[in-house]
C-alpha cells in the first residue's frame, strides 16, 4: 500500500521527510522523519529528481554490500571482518539528486534555483553551502540531467583524469589530454561506461569502442554514435587493429563491469605495459582474473579510480566540484543524446519500492533509472 501523502509544508514550517531505504534484504521501504525550518546560512530544498545507482544500491537489497559484513577502518585503510558498520534497516540510499530551493537563507542562492546535488532519495533536505556540493543547473539543460552532475559524471571524469595522470603526471593540461589522439576501449556499457566514452570522444580520442556482453547495451551505444561489440570480440579487435612501438593492443582500457571475467578479458586487450583504469565495484572474488597470465607476462597495471580519490600527482588542482563542472560542460554538448538514450526509466517517487523489487525479481534491461518527485 502506498504511503499517505501529506500536504506540503510552508518554507518556515516543520515538515515531514520521506527517505527510500531497505528494511531487510529484498525489502525496500519508506522511512520518515520530521525536519525543522532552515537556519541562517542554510537552504531548504525540495526533491525534483533522484537517480538510482543500481550497482551500489542493489548491493543493499541483496545483502552483498561489504559494509553489511565488515567495518571500514579509516585509519588503517582496511575492512575489519565480522564487525558490520551498516545494519538493517538501511534508512538512507542514493547520491544523485536535483532539487529546488524553497527557502534560501544563504548568500548566492535564491528561491526557485534548481541545484544538482547529493543527499539521497529523500523528499527534501536542509543544505549547508559550506559542506554540501550544490551546483546550479544552467538554463537550456534539462533539469533531469542534473542527476549526473554531482556524482556519476564526476566518477567517469575521474577515470579520465587518472588516464591523464598516467601520461602527464602532475602536468595534466586539461581533462582528456591523456586520451586525445589515442584509441580507447570502454569495458561496460552502463552509465559510468557511457560517460567515460562521452568524455573520451569529447577529448578527441582517435577511436572509442564500447564493450558489453549485452546486445541491448551495444545497440544503445551505437545509437549514441559509438562502435560497440562483445567482450571476446573486443580484445581481438584491439590486438588486430591497434599497433604501436609498444606492441599490439590498447594503451588504456576503462573497466566499469564488476565481473572478474571482464577484468581478465580487458587485461588481454592491453598492449605491453598498458593500464586498466578500473571504476568497477567488485562484490565477490576475482577467480576469473588470472593475474599469472597477461597481467604478469605483459607487465600490465590496474589503477583503481574512485570519486573520493583524485590521482595523487594532480590532487591539489582537482576536486569533485571541478569534475562536476566538467560534467556540466559535457551535458551542454551531449545532453540531448544522454536524455534520449541513457535515461531508460522515469519512475514516480511513490512507486520506488515496487520498482526496486521488480529490478531484483525480473532483471529487466535498464540503464539509468530516475525517480521523479512531484
Amino acid at each position: 500500500m502506498k504511503p499517505l501523502r501529506r500536504m506540503p509544508a510552508l518554507p518556515h514550517q516543520h515538515r515531514h521527510i520521506r527517505s527510500l531505504g531497505i528494511e531487510r534484504p529484498n525489502e525496500p521501504y519508506f522511512f520518515g522523519y520530521d525536519e525543522g525550518p532552515a537556519g541562517d546560512g542554510q537552504l531548504r530544498l525540495d526533491l525534483m529528481y533522484s537517480g538510482i545507482s543500481a550497482g551500489t544500491e542493489l548491493t543493499f537489497m541483496k545483502g552483498t554490500n561489504p559494509y553489511l559484513h565488515s567495518r571500514w577502518d579509516e585509519g588503517r585503510g582496511v575492512f575489519v571482518e565480522g564487525e558490520a558498520s551498516a545494519h538493517y534497516p538501511v534508512n538512507f540510499l542514493g547520491y544523485m539528486e536535483v532539487a529546488r530551493v524553497i527557502d534560501a537563507r544563504a548568500g548566492g542562492f535564491r528561491n526557485g534555483d534548481v541545484l544538482a546535488t547529493t543527499f539521497g532519495h529523500k523528499t527534501g533536505h536542509t543544505a549547508n553551502p559550506d559542506h554540501d556540493l550544490l551546483l546550479p543547473m544552467p538554463e537550456g539543460i534539462d533539469p533531469m540531467l542534473g542527476v549526473f552532475v554531482a556524482q556519476m559524471g564526476p566518477i567517469a571524469a575521474n577515470g579520465i583524469l587518472h588516464a591523464d595522470a598516467e601520461q602527464f603526471g602532475a602536468h595534466v593540461p586539461h581533462l582528456g589530454a591523456g586520451v586525445a589522439g589515442r584509441p580507447v576501449l570502454v569495458w561496460g556499457g552502463g552509465t559510468v561506461g557511457l560517460f567515460c566514452a562521452l568524455f573520451a570522444r569529447r577529448a578527441g580520442a582517435s577511436e572509442v569502442v564500447v564493450v558489453d556482453p549485452s546486445g541491448w547495451r551495444q545497440d544503445l551505444a551505437r545509437r549514441m554514435g559509438f562502435a560497440a561489440m562483445g567482450e571476446d570480440e573486443a580484445w581481438r579487435y584491439a590486438k588486430a587493429r591497434w599497433n604501436s612501438k609498444s606492441g599490439r593492443g590498447a594503451e588504456i582500457v576503462f573497466q566499469t563491469r564488476a565481473h572478474s571475467g571482464s577484468l581478465h578479458l580487458a587485461l588481454r586487450a592491453l598492449q605491453p605495459q598498458g593500464t586498466i583504469i578500473d571504476l568497477a565495484f567488485y562484490q565477490g572474488g576475482l577467480n576469473d582474473a588470472r593475474l599469472g597470465e597477461e597481467f604478469h607476462h605483459n607487465g600490465l597495471s590496474i589503477r583503481c579510480a574512485q570519486i573520493n580519490r583524485m590521482p595523487r600527482p594532480v590532487a591539489a588542482a582537482w576536486n569533485q566540484r571541478r569534475l562536476a563542472q566538467e560534467t556540466l560542460a559535457l551535458l551542454a554538448t551531449d545532453g540531448e543524446a544522454i536524455r534520449q538514450h541513457m535515461i531508460t526509466h522515469v519512475v514516480p517517487y511513490d512507486d520506488a519500492p515496487d520498482f526496486l523489487r521488480h529490478l531484483v525479481r525480473d532483471r529487466p534491461e535498464f540503464l539509468q533509472i530516475v525517480l521523479e518527485h512531484s
